[in-house]
């Protein structure tokens, strides 16, 4: 990432699935829904729609249809009673959800008689949510029409064929789901990585529980992570009860040839995987019914100090009430390289430095060492195994990750088609790595799985997949934790600040005047920003407020020592 002084379109595709007709736009493999008999979690808000009105039309049959996706109890049992025949059962709410503008919904009756009726209804999509709780913004303004197909019933028009999924405007969208991240392990059993899902807050543990241990990860990721559930595992009860925050995880026979550190991993992906829910605190592991005496299994933090890192007149290291706290080892060394970016290990014993002369140096107790001195190299990020990850701006695919020694591993770049690279830093957890990129003549957000061995040796990289476009252009890219990215776009007094959730939604607002660089901390609602004149800015909630003048270069850490210094 650039750290030296010197909107938002999300790509999606758009399938569809039908119960006997055309259906909604959205992705993803069609499930099941969840047994009704499961004990549900509960959300913040319930909605409870109404069900069809007698002497209604057909149109308003099929806009109240659409209203009740809003009320999943039951298995969206409110909005079956719109339906009738086939559809009662055929119909899938579980096959996903399509976001929409209320306002820009148009609902049309194509034909009827007596005694049916052809209704299309028109929307104005911003988002899908596919089967699997992958979210994606839509980037057309515009999808297909849905058709429905009405009959006259004793009690009044009843739909007997409608689109799998639910329709849920925007404003709506949020309180009836909310993400989760399903938690995965790294290829090293050391981190656990989010993998964000959108469910239903209604029964939400079920659904995480089902969706990790039954459940594949997002195919982008799937080669960069591993999970203690084998595929010859699965749930052996159909819910996820919560109790005084206690999860209640019941696993099927299968699961009794699990050795001890199986099963403590099983239980700490639950574990943290549930806690997205806010409401489930631990998890009780049992299998066929019988609770296991399982604790679960450590994994690494990847929370960074927050405290300034800065190079100043006054050197290199922590920003304390004015006076730098420097870094043994490493703090001199890397002020005497005059550097323009800096990026420091998990550990504090080692710094990524792009250097003043543009080579890219490995800065460690054993003094500074140039480990890629090709042409107008950008900032380099460094994982947590100790890999430096650099690569020129003009040449895109030419990255290099480079170990201790003489170790050099020249990595495929899954942004080929980009004609410049401006930033990238892989996560604190090494699975993932970010990229702004220029491709198509616009600044593009990009991020991609490393694949590892299970020493944590990079391989390759996985497909990318494209996140923002920036048309005023982009300067620096960051992660702020370890699902969420920042992005400082425009300039001058355009600056802005956009943050976005792996698998999840963005938002922008207006940056610090002059920003260049971007620094993360531990929540999305946290960032600090340079501008070009040497002053640094953090960002509290919505505020931005001056944290540090003088600043020539802004640091970034990966991560934080496992004992304090």
């Amino acid at each position: 990432m650039r750290r030296g002084i010197r909107s938002l379109v999300l790509v999606g595709a758009l399938t569809l699935a039908l119960v006997g007709c055309a259906g909604l736009p959205m992705t993803g493999a069609v499930h099941e829904g969840l047994s009704s008999t499961a004990e549900p979690d509960v959300p913040d808000v319930q909605f409870k729609p109404n069900g069809p009105q007698a002497g209604a039309t057909p149109e308003q049959i099929v806009d109240g249809f659409l209203n009740a996706g809003s009320g999943p109890a039951g298995g969206w049992a409110t909005a079956r009673e719109f339906l009738t025949g086939t559809a009662v059962d055929g119909w899938r709410p579980d096959a996903g959800a399509t976001v929409d503008v209320l306002s820009a919904r148009s609902i049309a009756v194509a034909s009827s008689d007596q005694s049916s009726a052809t209704v299309t209804v028109s929307l104005s999509p911003t988002a899908t949510v596919d089967g699997e709780g992958a979210y994606t913004a839509v980037a057309e303004a515009a999808a297909p029409p849905l058709t429905f197909t009405l009959s006259k019933q004793s009690a009044g028009w009843r739909i007997t064929s409608a689109p799998n999924g639910i329709v849920l405007d925007q404003d709506l969208f949020k309180s009836v789901f909310r993400a989760y991240s399903l938690m995965y392990y790294d290829p090293t059993w050391t981190f656990l990585v989010p993998d964000v899902r959108w469910f239903p807050t209604l029964n939400a543990s079920t659904r995480i529980a089902a969706a990790l241990i039954n459940g594949q990860p997002s195919p982008w990721l799937a080669k960069s992570v591993v999970s203690a559930f084998p595929e010859t595992v699965s749930l052996g009860s159909p819910s996820v009860p919560v109790v005084n925050g206690v999860a209640q995880v019941d696993l099927k026979e299968s699961a009794l040839t699990s050795d001890q550190t199986t099963l403590s991993r099983m239980q700490a992906q639950l574990t943290d995987s549930l806690a997205s829910t806010g409401q489930v605190t631990s998890v009780t592991l049992s299998i066929a019914g019988s609770a296991l005496d399982v604790t679960p299994a450590p994994s690494r933090d990847t929370r960074v100090d927050s405290r300034t890192l800065a190079l100043t007149a006054k050197g290199f290291g922590f920003i304390a009430a004015g006076q730098v706290d420097e870094l043994p080892g490493v703090s001199a060394a890397v002020a005497a390289l005059s550097p323009r970016s800096v990026e420091l290990s998990d550990d504090r014993t080692t710094a990524a430095v792009l250097a003043g002369n543009g080579a890219v140096t490995r800065v460690d107790a054993a003094g500074p060492a140039a480990l890629d001195q090709r042409a107008g190299l950008i900032a380099p990020s460094i994982d947590p195994f100790g890999y430096i990850w650099s690569v020129p701006q003009t040449s895109p695919s030419a990255l290099v990750a480079a170990g201790t020694g003489a170790t050099r591993i020249a990595i495929s770049s899954p942004w080929g088609g980009a004609s410049r690279v401006d930033a990238l830093q892989v996560s604190r957890d090494g699975t993932r790595i970010a990229a702004l990129v220029i491709s198509g003549g616009r600044s593009v957000l990009m991020v991609a799985g490393v694949v590892r061995d299970a020493q944590g040796v990079p391989k390759s990289l996985g497909d990318a997949v494209t996140l923002l476009s920036f048309p005023a252009g982009a300067s620096d890219a960051a992660w702020l934790d370890e699902s969420t990215l920042g992005v400082i776009s425009g300039s001058g007094s355009s600056a802005q600040f956009t943050t976005v959730q792996i698998g999840g939604v963005a938002t922008t607002a207006d940056a610090p005047p002059g920003a260049v660089a971007i620094a993360g901390v531990n929540v999305p609602t946290i960032a600090r920003v340079l501008d070009a004149n040497g002053t640094v800015f953090i960002r509290s909630g919505t505020t931005w407020q001056q944290d540090s003048t003088g600043v020539s270069v802004l640091g970034t850490q990966q991560g934080s020592p496992l004992t304090s210094p």
